[in-house]
């Protein structure tokens, strides 16, 4: 069974339940499923050991309990851990020395009485979206181990999904927050760029990286949501602005102007992607379909600046220890590093103008709704998909239609739907939409999501493992 976060806190905080016995479930859940699943790379249990206690006697000594007290979670492996090498995926990484300091919101959730169990697995360098790792193994779909978990934040979603833990983070540069959570069937939040702090993560594309969470259920992601908000003065990219609680928000949905994403968004969608995007759109009102004309474009920005920067930032240990990288990813590397400045510039101008356009919707309506995924998870070593008549790659494809949104910053929320519809033996798997609103209107995306939670059409179901 699925266990929250939200109701770990308050059954500790009636004292029906302890930190350590919620520590000792969660150990006992991950030795049971993470041999068929491949979520961790690493364990942190004597820390988590000591986090526990320490809730407990808090919760002994009658004084306030921080608002995540007792609830397990784990974070993907580019986040730093003190006294664990941050891996990202990289067996180039191994012989780091450890980190010395926890990234910075890996201390928020510690100081909101969290408790960390591990690191999580991943796309080598976060440059995938399958999470089939050359070098620490793939990580699979909890609702079909012979699917993919999705990428480049397999390792989270899937850790979150088969119920090992209630929460974990992720980061999402084109896509990888949204792909697995759209895969594995469970809630995930892309908040909008430079909302929440990157001190002490493994960078990607610095232009667009963001970090996020993963939840079986609205009340759990804006729970975590609201403890990692702030300022950050060593994350010259995060915004200096003051926290926005959206936990008491998420229940008051109602008289949003929505729209469907066309267009691109609907010519790349498969018929599972669609039949969710329609329901979705149903219960949430809308009215209208739209088209962020610019789609194609800002995906094709995105691969020139995430190539140049992601090239440039691997480019001397490309050169020196070529043989250790992902075979997936170590030449688009390379070709990346070799991008000339004209083409980024090029590339940056026309991530501009799309902001604009999709601004200029954003004053026509308070929500947008687009499919996550194009289809719902392929099998393992799936090298090209066919959405709607046409064979594409499938690794980079999978990213279709996150890319264009996570280009321009905006914040999205990705909730899991059951279109029941699906090709080669997908019929019973999940897929996500993306409910997209306006910069800092993460509070909108929540609501949205809740709306249809409440309504019974975006849920996490427990998936069938022994």
């Amino acid at each position: 069974m699925m266990f929250r976060a939200t109701d770990i806190t308050r059954q500790i905080g009636l004292g029906t339940l302890t930190a350590r016995a919620v520590l000792a479930e969660t150990e006992a859940r991950l030795r049971q499923h993470d041999a068929q699943l491949n979520c961790f790379t690493a364990t942190t249990f004597e820390r988590a050991h000591r986090e526990a206690a320490a809730i407990d006697a808090l919760r002994a000594s009658g004084k306030p309990l921080p608002p995540l007290a007792g609830v397990p979670y784990a974070v993907k492996n580019l986040f730093d851990i003190e006294g664990v090498v941050t891996l990202c995926g990289g067996k180039v990484n191994e012989n780091n020395a450890p980190a010395t300091a926890d990234a910075e919101l890996v201390a928020r959730m510690r100081d909101a009485g969290a408790i960390l169990i591990g690191a999580l697995n991943m796309d080598e360098h976060a440059y995938g979206f399958t999470t089939e790792n050359t070098h620490y193994g793939t990580t699979r779909n909890p609702h079909d181990r012979s699917r993919i978990a999705g990428g480049s934040s397999g390792g989270s979603a899937a850790a979150v999904a088969s119920g090992m833990v209630p929460l974990t983070l992720g980061s999402d540069t084109n896509g990888s927050i949204r792909v697995p959570a759209s895969l594995c069937g469970i809630f995930g939040l892309k908040p909008t760029y430079a909302r929440l702090p990157r001190t002490g993560t493994f960078p990607f594309v610095h232009s667009f990286d963001h970090l996020g969470v993963f939840a079986s259920s609205v009340t759990d992601l804006a729970a975590a949501y609201d403890v990692m908000q702030g300022p950050d003065v060593h994350d010259h990219a995060c915004a200096q602005r003051a926290a926005e609680p959206v936990s008491a928000v998420i229940g008051t949905w109602s008289g949003m102007r929505v729209a469907v994403l066309g267009g691109w968004f609907h010519e790349w969608a498969g018929d599972a992607a669609r039949k969710a995007v329609a329901d979705a759109a149903r219960v949430l009102d809308a009215r209208a379909t739209v088209e962020l004309k610019g789609a194609e474009a800002a995906r094709s920005a995105a691969f020139i600046i995430g190539g140049a920067e992601g090239g440039a930032l691997h480019h001397k240990r490309l050169l020196t220890d070529y043989d250790n990288h992902e075979p997936l990813s170590r030449d688009r590397l390379v070709a990346g590093s070799l991008i000339p400045a004209t083409w980024t510039i090029q590339a940056q101008r026309i991530r501009r103008q799309v902001y604009l356009e999709a601004l200029a919707l954003f004053g026509q309506f308070d929500l947008l709704i687009a499919p996550a995924t194009p289809v719902q998870a392929p099998l393992i070593g799936t090298e090209n998909l066919v959405i709607n008549g046409r064979s594409v790659p499938a690794r980079p494809s999978m990213g279709l239609l996150t890319q264009p949104i996570s280009c321009i910053g905006l914040p999205v929320c990705t909730p899991p739907l059951w279109p029941a519809i699906g090709a080669q033996g997908a019929a019973d798997l999940p897929i996500g939409v993306q409910l997209i609103a306006a910069p800092w209107r993460e509070d909108l995306c929540l609501a949205a999501a809740r709306a249809l939670e409440i309504a019974g059409v975006a849920v996490c179901r427990e998936p069938g493992l022994s």
